[in-house]
């Protein structure tokens, strides 16, 4: 059993038990999205303060406030989706925690608060309390597939240990056991222990994603493809005008910037494609090359099979006419 430790600090004042904001257990999942909008949850707490690989504080930003219409939602019944998997092996994990450490545990149906009213945008859910034992109290239950496993390699992720650094932050409680289900066949058991500092710090930067959300002012843009999206749902439509930024130092500057970024980036591309070129005429015929520091591969994909659509529409043109689609136009950012 694999167990992984977190520093803690044992000499603060002891908190009062978190609050049972709302019961979940006949909650539905559209109701329970509501709830979590009045607060930042544990597994906001990575995105909120900017640690989060696959959510950005935009997109986040966006759900808070009630504009995260456009962006296409995942469905919780897709088989394809990562959390589906998540959430139907959920209980099988805990079951097998429980069989390894002899702990016993149980759901918490409910969301909840912390009991600091000037914390109160503090929430928590909690797959499971360990019930009886004296040094953790705490279970979070994950999976991770092929890909996802990668993440793991080094111990638990930092998004997911800000989560239950989260958990522990809103309940008071000591410490928490992660078991995380590795490839479907590989369960392993991290501990992550209550460290007062690293809270002090996560509430410190939660607060102030949280005064973006109270100001209905949005955060800035990090570069990552969630924000992008995000810039796009908030902002899918042009109105024509003009803006003078010539004025602008910090906006001018920027801008000046990105011309020399992507000067940088033409440059490079230009020599990537011929050194790729060299070590491709020097191949010829080969499909494997070996070098001092390295390989590379070049080879043939298989044929596809695939429909002549323009060809199609030539000889048989009312289909256009009988099964139309519209593909919404989005913005482009050019420079001129």
């Amino acid at each position: 059993m694999l167990m992984t430790h977190a520093h803690s600090t044992s000499n603060r004042a002891r908190q009062r038990p978190a609050l049972r904001l709302v019961g979940t257990k006949d909650l539905s999942r559209d109701d329970w999205l509501a709830v979590r909008k009045h607060g930042i949850g544990s597994s906001d707490a990575a995105a909120a303060v900017g640690l989060n690989p696959y959510k950005s504080q935009l997109e986040l930003w966006l759900e808070k406030t009630g504009r995260d219409a456009g962006p296409p939602k995942s469905d919780p019944n897709d088989e394809e989706s990562p959390s589906y998997w998540g959430n139907i092996l959920e209980p099988i994990v805990a079951n097998h925690y429980a069989r390894r450490t002899g702990n016993r545990v149980r759901r918490i149906n409910a969301v909840l608060q912390h009991p600091d009213p000037k914390l109160d945008w503090m929430l928590a859910n909690i797959d499971r309390e360990v019930i009886g034992a004296s040094d953790v109290q705490i279970l979070e239950c994950k999976t991770a597939g092929i890909n996802g496993a990668r993440l793991w390699k080094e111990g638990v992720p930092v998004y997911v240990q800000l989560q239950v650094m989260h958990q522990l932050a809103v309940t008071g409680k000591q410490a928490a056991d992660v078991a995380v289900l590795l490839g479907g066949q590989h369960l392993e058991i991290h501990r992550i222990e209550r460290d007062e500092e690293l809270i002090a710090r996560l509430i410190e930067l939660e607060r102030d994603f949280w005064g973006y959300v109270q100001r209905d002012t949005p955060p800035p843009a990090d570069g990552s493809e969630s924000a992008e999206q995000a810039l796009r749902c908030l902002y899918p439509e042009d109105q024509g005008h003009t803006l003078d930024f010539t004025q602008d130092p910090l906006l001018s500057a920027t801008f000046d910037e990105l011309q020399m970024v992507r000067a940088s980036l033409e440059l490079q591309g230009k020599r990537e494609a011929e050194l790729k070129q060299q070590l491709q005429q020097a191949m010829g015929e080969a499909s494997r090359a070996l070098f001092a520091n390295g390989a590379a591969s070049w080879r043939k994909a298989k044929d596809s099979v695939v429909l002549d659509v323009p060809r199609l529409l030539k000889e048989k043109p009312y289909l256009l006419a009988r099964y139309p689609t519209t593909k919404v136009g989005s913005r482009r950012f050019l420079i001129t």
